[in-house]
């Protein structure tokens, strides 16, 4: 079965590659004409193509895990969740206006909701049209949800920054990177961006990447990151939203 893509863009890295040179001569000897072969390395342009997959729902299930264990153990550390913040700014008064906070905790409480309520139609395997119509309305719910609290954050991006609920966030996005990123150099088979069986051997391969200053990795990383993260908090976006990021991305890299 085909794997579905979340999105492809290709890099273009320097490479040595043997090339071949064919020319004419003169043998001194026979003083006949034969065929000269010389190989010599040069500098090229190689395309790589980076594919972003979507995950399959046993992914999303490690995922999800990954995202639970990392908020317990911030939590355990005395990590307030954003709706625990909220709520405390709510209560006291601080840097959060009481009208926001107030908002944030009946929206976290709301998403909360909707998701519960999603994940049992994207369980089903046999839908029907009322309940199709219902998964989409609760998706569509789900993203304007999502849209508000990220708007509402942004104004106190700082504050929310150091939650557990980011740290989580953070976590789960490092997992889908690391588990979801493959590329593909002209002329090779497709290989994992991040080598290892483990989720600890895929992120130690990830630092080793950025340590040894690896080129692909360097012009690929902030894209994946990037696109990564932009679907994670999307609600199925479309190529052309990623083509629009992408350009987006690529002027402000410029």
């Amino acid at each position: 079965m085909n794997k579905k893509i979340i999105y492809q863009f290709t890099v273009n890295t320097e490479k040595d590659v043997e090339e071949e040179k064919t020319s004419k001569r003169k043998n001194k000897e026979t003083g006949e004409m034969e065929t000269v072969t010389t190989t010599k390395v040069v500098k090229k342009s190689v395309p790589t193509e980076v594919t972003l997959y979507q995950p399959s729902r046993r992914q999303v299930e490690d995922a999800d895990m990954e995202f639970s264990i990392e908020m317990s153990k911030c939590i355990k550390k005395g990590i307030l969740t954003k709706a625990m913040l909220a709520k405390k700014y709510s209560d006291t008064g601080g840097l959060v206006s009481e009208e926001d906070s107030q908002r944030l905790t009946r929206l976290y409480k709301e998403l909360g909701e909707t998701t519960t309520s999603l994940a049992r139609f994207q369980d089903k395997k046999k839908k029907s049209e009322a309940e199709k119509e219902k998964e989409a309305e609760l998706t569509e719910l789900f993203a304007v949800y999502r849209r508000e609290i990220v708007d509402l954050e942004t104004g106190y991006q700082n504050l929310f920054n150091h939650t557990a609920d980011t740290k989580a966030q953070n976590r789960a996005i490092l997992w889908y990177m690391l588990n979801l990123s493959f590329f593909k150099t002209e002329g090779e088979s497709e290989k994992p961006f991040f080598q290892g069986e483990s989720l600890e051997e895929k992120e130690d391969s990830y630092y080793e990447l950025e340590e040894s200053g690896d080129e692909l990795f360097e012009l690929s990383r902030e894209k994946i990151m990037t696109f990564i993260s932009f679907w994670y908090f999307s609600q199925n976006p479309s190529e052309e939203d990623f083509k629009n990021l992408e350009q987006e991305l690529e002027a402000e890299l410029a």
